[in-house]
């Protein structure tokens, strides 16, 4: 599993040069969702619902585990695929992709249909602006007035500033941190609050070891 993936930073939006006068226009854009992703697929569709096909594909989760793709009415594997292997050559995620076609007059035949909805979408990618998203993890840390000082010092040297703060019997800070700083972060504090402090966290319950 990792703990950062890359996706594009916003719509996008290309055209390739015209093949035997088909003209292939592809759309990008950031998708968390299946909802989201279907919802982009709909817009598009609509806003070019004079065209003759709008093929898709959408690739989300950190690892790419959950993915679609659909031909819309072009030869069974002819486009969705394509698209959707660019996306996965790419390394990309969390997105969607519609490539939209106006038939030019000549068939392309499957192959043909390949390359052309498989290069749009590859050459589109080749040029949208990427984001790289760390995977974060929400902390919960509580600790006793007289540690603030250790804390804020923990704080201050690994850049840490805490989402929200409350003041009651205790301490109560939220974080949230890149996954692979979490482990780290809990045994420095531990250390420095002579176990102290204590972490939890919210999403999962799992308290630090």
């Amino acid at each position: 599993m990792t703990n950062s993936f890359q996706t594009v930073a916003e719509e996008f939006r290309y055209e390739i040069e015209r093949i035997k006068n088909s003209r292939f226009l592809t759309t990008v854009a950031p998708a968390d969702s299946v909802e989201a992703a279907l919802e982009f697929v709909a817009r598009i569709s609509a806003e070019f619902s004079g065209a003759n096909h709008n093929c898709w594909a959408y690739r989300l989760g950190r690892d790419g585990e959950l993915f679609r793709s659909s031909d819309d009415g072009e030869p069974g594997g002819s486009a969705g695929r394509p698209i959707l292997q660019q996306v996965e050559g790419h390394e990309l995620t969390e997105l969607v992709v519609v490539v939209t076609r106006w038939f030019g007059g000549t068939k392309l035949g499957v192959g043909g249909l390949m390359r052309a909805y498989g290069g749009a979408a590859g050459q589109t990618l080749d040029r949208a602006p990427l984001a790289t998203v760390v995977i974060t993890r929400r902390l919960i840390v509580e600790h006793p007035y007289e540690c603030s000082s250790a804390v804020s010092a923990l704080f201050s040297a690994r850049s840490i500033e805490p989402v929200a703060a409350g003041y009651d019997v205790d301490v109560r800070l939220e974080l949230l941190l890149p996954e692979d700083d979490v482990q780290g972060f809990c045994d420095e504090l531990r250390n420095c609050t002579s176990a102290r402090a204590a972490v939890t966290f919210p999403d999962d319950e799992a308290p630090a070891n």
